[in-house]
Parts: C-alpha cells; structure tokens; sequence
C-alpha cells in the first residue's frame, strides 16, 4: 500500500467539480484518507511548491493557486501514485489521454484541475504540507 497527495485545484473547486473528482477517484477503487479544503496564501503557495521556484512559471502557478481554495486529499491503496497520475492524465489537458480528469475538465497547463505527487519521496513531503498524523484516517 501506497500514499499520494492529490489536490483539486481552485479552477476545479470554482467550477464545482470536487464531487465529481472524489467519484472517480472511489469508482477507480482509490481510498481516501484524509481531505481538507483550504485557501493557500501566496507565501504557502512559494512554500509548497519551491521546487519550482527557479522555473518561468512559478510566479503566475502561485498566484494561481493562491486565487480561491482548494481541497488536498490523500489518496490510499496498492501503487497509488502510478495509478493516480494515470486518471488526471498528462499535465497538458490537449495531450491528456480522453477519459482522464485533465482531459475532461482542464482547460489549459496551469488550470489543469488537479496536482497529484510524482514519487513517494514527493508523496511523503506533500502529505506533510498539509495533513499532521491525526488527520489521516487509515
């Protein structure tokens, strides 16, 4: 068993996609263990994704992701963070197999509607951003 952060970013919360997200989640046998939603500043937007600090896209992806709440979520079961990657389909929603979350629902890189964790190492890290021990059920 496996552990990945997923979050519905604010275009999907605005949009009201967050039921229909949880559902394929859940209809792909994914469990969900912990879920919150909150409204990021823009500091904890530059915190959590400092890797990207250094890349042309940092400032408008936290700005963006600062703009209205989101919800995090961490999704549970065997080889999670493969088969979770697979369902929101590539970052790009033109390129993003049909079927996927991104595909159905993105309309463009940044307002991808979901952020999933690309390694366990990440995965580990990401939980930890936003879930403490307690809030994770399972």
């Amino acid at each position: 068993m496996e552990r990945t952060l997923s979050i519905i970013k604010p275009d999907g919360v605005a949009r009201n996609l967050v039921g229909e997200i949880i559902k394929r989640f859940e209809e792909a046998g994914i469990g969900i263990v912990a879920m919150k939603m909150v409204h990021l500043s823009r500091e904890e937007c530059r915190a959590f994704y400092h890797v990207h600090r250094n890349r042309p896209f940092f400032d408008s992806l936290t700005e963006y992701m600062s703009s209205g709440p989101i919800v995090a979520m961490v999704l549970d079961g065997e080889d999670v963070i493969r088969r979770n990657r697979e369902l929101m389909g590539a970052t790009n929603p033109k390129d993003a197999a049909p079927g996927t979350i991104r595909h159905a629902f993105g309309s463009d890189v940044e307002k991808n509607v979901v952020h999933g964790s690309d390694s366990a190492e990440n995965a580990a890290v990401e939980i930890a951003f936003f879930f403490n021990a307690l809030e994770i059920c399972g």
